[in-house]
This record gives C-alpha cells, sequence and structure tokens, in this order.
C-alpha cells in the first residue's frame, strides 16, 4: 500500500475556537506531521507568515484555516496569502473550514483563490482526505487581471457550451518551472503555472503508481482521538449555551429595537459554532438545531421579543440533547424533539 509520509511536512492550523484547535492540532500529530503550528485567528495568521522571513520558524506546506474570524477572517487571511508580497508562498495549498458551508462563502472562497473547501462538522477521514487531495493533485495555478489562484475549473467543460472566457493555449504563458517558460507568439494577460509537484515528492509519494491510500490504523487513531475530544464536547457546549442564554436576557433587558441588532449577530456567531461542531463530536442534531438557530438569526432577522423566544426554544432542544446524551439522529427521541421545537417556532412566528 502506498501511504504519503506527512513527516517531513509542516501545516499552520488558524481556528479561533480553541477546543476546535487543540482537537485539529491532536489529529494532525495522530497523521504524523512533523511541524505543527497554529494560531487564534487571521491576524495572528498574517503575523506568524511575516515572521517566517526572519528564519524563526519553518515555513508551513499547507494552511488549514477557519472562515469565520474576528478581527481577520479566513477569507481575508487567504487574499493575503495569494496577494500580498510579503506571503512567502502565494501558491500554498490553502484549506477552508466553515461551519457556514453556504453557497456564499464557498464561491467567495473559491474566487479568492481557495485550494479546497471542508464543511464542519469533519471527520477524522475527511481531513485526511482533503489533505491527501491537495497533494496528490494540485491543480494548475492561473493568474489574469482579475485572479490568481488554483484553476477554478477542475476539468474542462465537455462540451464547453456558451462558455467563452477560456482561451487556447496558444494564446496563454505556461510556466512549467523557472526555467521553462513557454510563451505565445503575442503578449497575453492569462499565465498558467504547471510546476513540479515538489509537495508530493517531499511526501515521499514522486514513486507511486497510483492513488496514495489512507493508513487505517492511523485513521483508526484519529478517530478514537476524536472520541476522546467528544468527552469534553458536553462542557464546551453547555458554556456556549450559556452564553446564549446570556445574550437572551442582555435582549430582554434592552428592550425591542434598543441595540438588539449586535446581541442576535453575536447569537449568530455561537450559532454557528454549535452548528459546525455538534456532528464532529457524535451529536449531529446540535448541527441541526444550530444550523436552524444561524438560518433564523442571520442578518435581517427578527428581532423582537418573541424572536428572542425562538433561540430560548432552541437553547432547550439543544440542552435537553446534551443531558440525555442523545447521539446520531436520536431516533423517535430526536423526532419528538425537532418536532416539538418545530412547533415553538411556529407558535411564536404566529404571535403578533
Amino acid at each position: 500500500m502506498d501511504a504519503f509520509d506527512f513527516s517531513r511536512l509542516g501545516v499552520l492550523v488558524v481556528e479561533d475556537n480553541s477546543y476546535i484547535r487543540i482537537t485539529l492540532e491532536n489529529l494532525l500529530r495522530q497523521f504524523q506531521f512533523g511541524r505543527i503550528n497554529s494560531v487564534n485567528d487571521g491576524q495572528q495568521a498574517v503575523e506568524f507568515m511575516k515572521n517566517l522571513g526572519n528564519g524563526e520558524v519553518g515555513t508551513p506546506d499547507i494552511i488549514l484555516s477557519d472562515l469565520v474570524m474576528a478581527p481577520i477572517n479566513g477569507l481575508l487571511f487567504l487574499r493575503w496569502v495569494r496577494a500580498s508580497k510579503e506571503s512567502v508562498n502565494r501558491m500554498m495549498p490553502f484549506i477552508m473550514l466553515s461551519g457556514a458551508a453556504d453557497e456564499t462563502y464557498v464561491n467567495s472562497s473559491r474566487d479568492l483563490g481557495v485550494t479546497e473547501f471542508l464543511a464542519k462538522p469533519f471527520s477524522g477521514a475527511s481531513i485526511y482526505k482533503h489533505i491527501v487531495k491537495v497533494i496528490e493533485n494540485p491543480r494548475q495555478f492561473i493568474t489574469t487581471t482579475e485572479y490568481f489562484g488554483p484553476d477554478r475549473r477542475r476539468k474542462k467543460q465537455d462540451p464547453p457550451g456558451d462558455e467563452r472566457r477560456e482561451k487556447e493555449e496558444k494564446d496563454i504563458t505556461i510556466v512549467y518551472s523557472a526555467e521553462k517558460v513557454v510563451k505565445p507568439k503575442n503578449p497575453t494577460d492569462v499565465w498558467y503555472f504547471r510546476l513540479p509537484n515538489s509537495l508530493k515528492e517531499k511526501a515521499g509519494g514522486a514513486g507511486f503508481k497510483g492513488a496514495a491510500e489512507i493508513p487505517m490504523d492511523l485513521l483508526e487513531e484519529a478517530e478514537q482521538q476524536l472520541e476522546r475530544a467528544a468527552l469534553d464536547f458536553t462542557t464546551w457546549a453547555l458554556e456556549y449555551l450559556a452564553k446564549l442564554m446570556d445574550l437572551c436576557t442582555e435582549a430582554i433587558l434592552a428592550g425591542e429595537g434598543v441595540g438588539r441588532e449586535k446581541i442576535f449577530a453575536e447569537i449568530n456567531l455561537l450559532a454557528l459554532e454549535l452548528r459546525g461542531q455538534g456532528g464532529t463530536f457524535g451529536y449531529p442534531l446540535i448541527s441541526t438545531f444550530g444550523k436552524m438557530l444561524y438560518d433564523s438569526t442571520s442578518e435581517g432577522c427578527r428581532e423582537d421579543d418573541n424572536a428572542v423566544e425562538i433561540v430560548k426554544a432552541h437553547i432547550d432542544a439543544m440542552r435537553a440533547v446534551l443531558r440525555e446524551k442523545i447521539a446520531g439522529d436520536g431516533g423517535a427521541v430526536g423526532r419528538a424533539l425537532l418536532a416539538s421545537l418545530q412547533k415553538a417556532i411556529e407558535t411564536k412566528d404566529t404571535v403578533e
């Protein structure tokens, strides 16, 4: 079996949730990465990358970054990696993680040059497979007047249909290495970078005859690591639910229409965290209820007292899941909880 050796590779983890950051670090250790650096947000990530020029730490080979962070989120950090002259490697593989895997976020990441997008909740296998993908099948990089990043088309359209942006290769400058550049007869504003796969060689895969396989022993250890982390999930989730209840109290005390926009924005961010993490640690119902709360508190949502009561109904449902340790879909109990929550939402929605 051909499997990559990650011991010569380094990875940078960017995650503002300390619980998830530590979980990711432990997973990567199970995968036997040689260097693992982690920072709390995009701002710290930029500073980390800038300091690489001073020779203080090794340059990472892969970036694994959360999307929703403050003060600099994953999208802004990705833009800096791809566009800044201070970036040590503008073509570095960049894997974006987010509980908000909505079309807008996915498209924004794609247009800024993300390599892969991984939705939360994640598993050991999904993390490993995305890492293998960026090593094994790197896409050519493209630079135009409007874009720099991996080819956004994983394969050529067949048939091309109405697509007219694609130029023929005879009209494109193609770079195979610093020594080998194929230039068209006329100047072009489109460049393709088809460089040697040095990352695959570094990971010991240069001689692989086929696709790399997942070492099942490592994967089993990684999944066991997630199971151990799940033991602490209840404590973490209850803390988040307590924060949500505090925000509900703050909203009631503030009164309708007075400063509630900021409060609901904070509720929405906490809901995003719960949406992204529940399924990772064996509580997919937490992810389901977290997504429902995230959707109901997104920009432009209602912010009246009934809306606050709907938030409370979500909190009660998630507390019940944790109290009863309802794993998986919860079966009949899970369906009853979901039906009860939906009824509470409908009741509050109909009250004027």
